[in-house]
């Protein structure tokens, strides 16, 4: 039988599997170009998830980051986790997001849900937290972000779905008549 602890893991692992998903078959123009006016894009999503990870599981329980990180710069933006550099490759990118996942379960190995962390960037009243607290903020967070990138991929090219194997959408669907039926009821209410 697994533990909450295996839960909480298979449930960030499998998220984080579809949001690396979001990338495949995108032109590296598409991974990288804005696609809201806040310039929300599919790599940076990537890339934010990956910095946030490091954060949470790696600096928050005392361990040194492995990477320099955009916030080590008093003068970076404060979104410059949010941008893919033109130094930085998908290959770059989806590295840093792997390392992330491999330095996160150093932290896992050998700490139970209640292990004590410290997230220093958190309001100090809120600031000692457990790795189970930050597991349940992670799976949310990073889940949070899929769906983003989940509406993205499908406005750059009408890929959708969860994963490879299990799209969650039925491809005999006439979403072609469902989407003039959502439009027709919509259009009532201008």
């Amino acid at each position: 039988m697994q533990t909450q602890k295996d839960v909480l893991l298979d449930y960030l692992q499998t998220i984080r599997e579809s949001v690396l998903w979001k990338l495949d078959g995108a032109s590296d123009y598409d991974v990288r170009r804005p696609l809201t006016p806040t310039g929300t894009n599919l790599l940076g999503v990537v890339k934010h998830l990956a910095y946030v990870e490091l954060g949470y599981f790696v600096s928050s329980f005392g361990r040194d980051l492995p990477v320099a990180t955009p916030f080590d710069d008093p003068d970076a933006d404060p979104h410059d986790d949010l941008v893919a550099t033109g130094n930085e490759s998908r290959d770059d990118i989806v590295a840093l997001y792997r390392l992330a996942w491999a330095e996160s379960a150093r932290t896992f190995d050998g700490r139970d849900l209640d292990a004590p962390g410290e997230v220093p960037w958190w309001p100090p009243e809120r600031r000692r937290v457990t790795l189970g607290r930050l597991l349940v903020h992670m799976v949310a967070e990073t889940n949070r972000h899929a769906g983003q990138m989940d509406i993205l991929r499908e406005g750059v090219d009408g890929a959708v779905g969860r994963r490879p194997d299990n799209s969650n959408v039925p491809d005999d669907y006439d979403w072609a008549r469902h989407l003039a039926r959502v439009q027709e009821t919509a259009d009532k209410f201008r």
